[in-house]
């Protein structure tokens, strides 16, 4: 948190094939080096590749991909006399988007397809249908702050 003044959220310009701004994060965050056509590249060659494997419109998976993967709750370390204490907390929806989109490009970045393309659309393909390591993290996530729901009281 700032402590001079409120940061300005930057406006997202939405991508050019699919004008959505989701997909635009999702490349910007699979970007490296400031190689944004590759990452564009890469994210569009999945895309084709899920059209192919399951007939249906990418966009609609990668939403329901990305909606599958969000979590809701999660917890924070918080020392309250002497000892710490995991608190389950509610995650605002920027975080919850942001966490989404680092774990499905983690996970894909160590699946064993072949092409950066291949490994994205298969995790996508399986986050859309809730399985796969990025749904296995959301719910491991969940896990741990049910199990803690008792230091619940603890929250700010």
């Amino acid at each position: 948190m700032p402590r001079r003044r409120e940061v300005p959220e930057r406006l997202v310009i939405p991508d050019p094939k699919y004008k959505s701004t989701l997909v635009a994060k999702f490349i910007k965050s699979v970007m490296r080096d400031g190689k944004k056509s590759t990452a564009e590249s890469l994210i569009y060659g999945a895309f084709d590749i899920m059209e192919s494997k399951t007939k249906d419109e990418p966009l609609k998976l990668f939403e329901q991909a990305m909606e599958n993967v969000k979590p809701m709750i999660e917890v924070k370390s918080r020392r309250v006399g002497g000892s710490t204490y995991q608190i389950p907390t509610d995650i605002r929806s920027s975080r919850q988007m942001a966490l989404a989109i680092r774990w499905l490009i983690a996970f894909s970045r160590k699946r064993s397809e072949k092409g950066m393309a291949g490994k994205l659309a298969g995790e996508l393909l399986d986050a859309a249908n809730n399985r796969g390591a990025s749904v296995k993290k959301k719910e491991d996530t969940h896990k741990m702050a049910d199990a803690n729901k008792a230091f619940a009281h603890f929250r700010w």
